[in-house]
């Protein structure tokens, strides 16, 4: 295994940079910048091969199994000079013994060393990316391991189930003193219910990870731009007294009480024969129709949209000039903004409120293939004729689909996208 080294902080000017080596040379080829490698942690003096002075460094020392790449790591904390983190990755450069990191290669030794699981790797990749505070929860749960935990508690069920059939058989020719069939019915249906539960928020959590969209429709000149821009904080589209400003889709990233949430502004909702503004309401029928919420804009007189939703919602536009019942907004005062983000805000906690630790469309197709072999494992037991060894095969197959969350088995072939997210350093 090559001995591999990169800077694990952002790049520029700071206080404190960190480069961080790993491999069975990382002590050795750290010893020649220095006077001697500390057993776990200690300020050092780094020079070069002249012996001038590169840098004074506070240096960690990991030993092999007690590190995150669970091989021989050392990290030089140095002072965050642009200049100083060349002159020092330049040395290291120059050993033969070393070679830079490629992307995600340190997170990727963890994983081949077993300090992580494949789902550990990818709530590391969600948190590093995370912006809200709901992002972070959910990265988090997910790198600390519960997700795997999880798992295993579903694979030691599922073991126990089939060793109980793989019994009956290696004893086929002798009296069984016991009926196994309700313990492993008992088994596969808990194991079942909580793979469906956990499978059925997946979409949710994707969301959480992605960001929901709430878009704003509505007639031409109804006040969306003007309420966009109240709601971001600051002028990001056009607004004018002309109908029909908006020709195409305006998107703005907010932080709604940790959740992630995307605003689309769309083109006015009426009959044109202007070409281009055609395109522009074609555009914001789709996208309001992806949308997880849509915010109706509406005049006293206007006539309601057959298709809105139970988590839609519907404003009175124009809060400041116009008089009617029901929740009334003005982007241009202000006026029941704080109410139309506390309804936006408590629809999609109540949607979040059903996520549970698995998050990515790759876990929810695994617990389905798994919940597939247990009903077909489920119907043979309550079959008369069912065969003992077929049974006790779906099993073992279910087992595999539960395998593949963590990355025992079968996922060769994502990895290269995965570690493709991370930054060099990491």
């Amino acid at each position: 295994m090559d001995t591999i080294f990169a800077l694990a902080t952002a790049q520029g000017r700071a206080g404190v940079a960190v480069v961080r080596l790993s491999g069975p040379d990382a002590v050795s080829a750290s010893a020649r910048l220095m006077r001697n490698v500390p057993v776990v942690r200690g300020l050092r003096r780094l020079t070069d091969a002249d012996g001038h002075l590169l840098d004074e460094a506070l240096v960690l020392h990991f030993p092999a199994g007690k590190s995150f790449t669970g091989e021989q790591v050392v990290e030089l904390h140095l002072h965050g000079s642009p200049a100083v983190v060349a002159a020092v990755l330049r040395v290291l450069g120059d050993d033969p013994a070393l070679r830079p990191a490629e992307a995600g290669e340190f997170t990727r030794r963890g994983l081949e060393n077993g300090t992580l699981d494949l789902a550990q790797v990818e709530g590391l990749a969600d948190l590093i990316d995370a912006e809200t505070e709901g992002q972070r929860k959910q990265a988090i749960r997910v790198f600390s391991g519960a997700l795997g935990q999880m798992a295993e508690a579903w694979r030691s069920d599922l073991i126990r189930a089939a060793a109980l059939l793989e019994a009956t058989i290696d004893f086929a020719d002798e009296e069984v003193p016991v009926n196994v069939t309700p313990e492993v019915l008992g088994l596969l249906g808990h194991v079942r219910d909580e793979m469906r539960r956990e499978s059925a928020g997946v979409r949710i959590a994707e969301r959480v990870r992605d960001g929901f969209e709430v878009a704003i429709i509505g007639a031409p000149n109804v006040g969306k731009s003007t309420l966009l821009n109240r709601l971001a904080g600051r002028e990001v589209a056009i607004t004018s007294a002309i109908a029909g400003t908006t020709r195409d889709v305006i998107e703005v990233r907010l932080d709604l009480d940790g959740l992630p949430v995307t605003l689309l502004d769309t083109a006015g909702l009426r009959e044109t024969d202007d070409v281009v503004e055609i395109i522009g309401v074609q555009r914001a029928r789709e996208r309001a129709g992806q949308a997880d919420i849509r915010v109706y804009m509406m005049l006293p007189g206007d006539v309601l949209p057959r298709d809105v939703g139970d988590l839609d919602i519907i404003v009175r536009a124009k809060g400041d000039i116009s008089e009617g019942v029901g929740l009334a907004v003005s982007g241009k005062t202000g006026a029941g903004i704080d109410a139309l983000i506390d309804q936006i805000s408590g629809i999609l906690k109540v949607r979040v409120a059903s996520v549970g630790i698995a998050m990515r469309e790759r876990h929810r197709l695994a617990m389905v293939r798994a919940v597939a072999y247990l009903d077909a494992a489920e119907l043979a037991l309550h079959d008369e004729n069912g065969m003992t060894d077929l049974i006790a095969e779906e099993l073992r197959s279910a087992i595999r689909a539960v395998d593949s969350l963590v990355g025992r088995v079968d996922v060769e072939h994502i990895l290269d996208e995965i570690f493709a997210s991370f930054c060099i350093g990491k």
